[in-house]
């Protein structure tokens, strides 16, 4: 039987492969949001509730996703379609996949602003503007950038020119050529920062606060809060990791390849809050202030240490770097779904879709400016209008119903046959306890992570 090849390219090696999909899964939420919701939920317990539930939820869906990929070889939404008539279910599965195409269109477009304020920091630390600066100056310059409407959507661009111009040039003059690059850049990066933070004499403080389980802090909020975040942080539901799969060469062990993705994602964001957390410690400040641990405190903390310039350069450009392998991750699903129904060269159908997230993305830029408004969702005030609605309907609705739809489709639309000859023909212990999992144990997970979205 002769090798199934996607007509958009394949990986040259399985290394590529986990290397392209840890950078897909390695994004802002890795070194953002995993040391601020840590921070905010105990540490220790909750690094180990996040474990377990990235056993439970994480890897299942993410060899369901490769296996649906690979199976399918096109973009995700013409693989659901055809995987479904191949076992006699309607085509409309294909709506899954165009949900997750949307998503993956509308995370893009906010990210693309959120990785132009990372770009924007990385000249603002190197010029020394924090050395020294209090919190109030901090907020402030936070604040200058995020209201100025013409300064962020400069940053934007040059943020989604980088993407566009990767993904134009295909699998691998493109996509695997910059990972390459920037894969290993990332790991340096992160290492030298966290080599620093052992300078700063809080590195055992750090460890105890991630390692150390205070289960007393842990709510059941908490442990919805880790389960969602398991799922998020691989990015699952939105098509990247499932077009990334249909590259994927056959013979390759889909089960291994996805625990080592799920691995090297979390030592990421472990190590992260180890290099994170000492440098906070340091200067006094606590660890527990949200989202604007990075764009506030760490300038704060960097600002007041001896070489904070240099190493906080180092971690802004480490954060841009984690947000252009994740974004185009994103894009590529919809470049593939044009490139096969409407016969578009791969260049053209990576501008239109780069052109169509930027110019999305200006609604996130005028959200923080002219065109805020509040509203109240699940029991909090959102200040930022469209961004926050934006939000809020891919974390809260699309990635849930989408990691949702994964799963019953490859536990219960897909025949076994076809899923066990994906995942290597055997159809032993192993595979059972996965197959138990992904049709039972998994759906109720979603379940649980959507209602509590939307009833915190």
């Amino acid at each position: 039987m002769s090798e199934r090849i996607s007509m958009h390219g394949q990986w040259s090696s399985r290394l590529m492969f986990i290397l392209a999909a840890t950078g897909s899964a390695v994004g802002l939420g890795n070194i953002w949001k995993f040391p601020y919701i840590a921070g905010e939920n105990g540490g220790g317990a909750f690094v180990l509730i996040y474990l377990l539930c990235i056993a439970l939820i994480g890897i299942p869906i993410m060899m369901s996703e490769v296996l649906i990929g690979r199976r399918g070889r096109q973009s995700p939404i013409n693989t659901l379609c055809t995987l479904a008539r191949e076992s006699g279910k309607a085509s409309s599965w294909r709506v899954v996949g165009a949900l997750g195409i949307l998503a993956a269109f509308i995370i893009v477009s906010y990210y693309g602003v959120i990785a132009g304020w990372a770009l924007a920091y990385i000249v603002r630390m190197a010029s020394g503007i924090f050395t020294g600066v209090t919190a109030e100056g901090a907020a402030s310059i936070f604040r200058g950038l995020v209201a100025d409407p013409e300064r962020l959507l400069a940053w934007h661009t040059i943020f989604m020119v980088m993407t566009t111009v990767l993904v134009a040039r295909g699998v691998r003059p493109g996509l695997e050529q910059a990972i390459k690059v920037l894969m290993p850049a990332l790991f340096v990066l992160l290492l030298i920062l966290l080599v620093f933070a052992g300078t700063t004499g809080k590195f055992e403080e750090g460890v105890r606060f991630l390692f150390n389980p205070d289960f007393g802090a842990i709510s059941v909020g908490g442990i919805l809060i880790a389960m969602g975040h398991s799922f998020f942080t691989l990015s699952l539901g939105v098509g990247a990791i499932m077009m990334y799969g249909s590259y994927l060469p056959d013979g390759i062990s889909i089960a291994k390849v996805s625990i080592a993705i799920a691995l090297v994602d979390t030592l990421v964001a472990l190590l992260s809050g180890l290099a994170i957390f000492p440098i906070v410690f340091a200067t006094g400040m606590t660890a527990d202030v949200g989202p604007g641990l990075i764009f506030q405190t760490l300038p704060i903390a960097f600002g007041q240490i001896p070489g904070g310039d240099f190493f906080g350069t180092l971690f802004f450009v480490l954060l841009v770097f984690a947000a252009w392998t994740s974004s185009i991750s994103l894009v590529e699903p919809l470049v593939a779904w044009l490139v096969e129904n409407k016969g578009f060269e791969r260049s053209r159908a990576a501008t239109r879709v780069g052109v169509c997230t930027w110019l999305l993305g200006i609604v996130t830029i005028m959200s923080f400016s002219s065109w805020s408004f509040q509203f109240s969702f699940g029991g909090e005030t959102k200040n930022n209008g469209l961004f926050d609605v934006m939000d809020i309907m891919t974390s809260t609705f699309l990635l849930p119903l989408g990691g949702l739809a994964i799963a019953l489709f490859a536990g219960r639309v897909m025949s076994r046959s076809s899923v066990v000859d994906e995942l290597g023909g055997k159809d032993g212990f192993s595979f059972k306890l996965w197959y138990f999992v992904i049709r039972y144990i998994t759906p109720a997970a979603f379940v649980a992570i959507f209602i509590n979205r939307l009833f915190p």
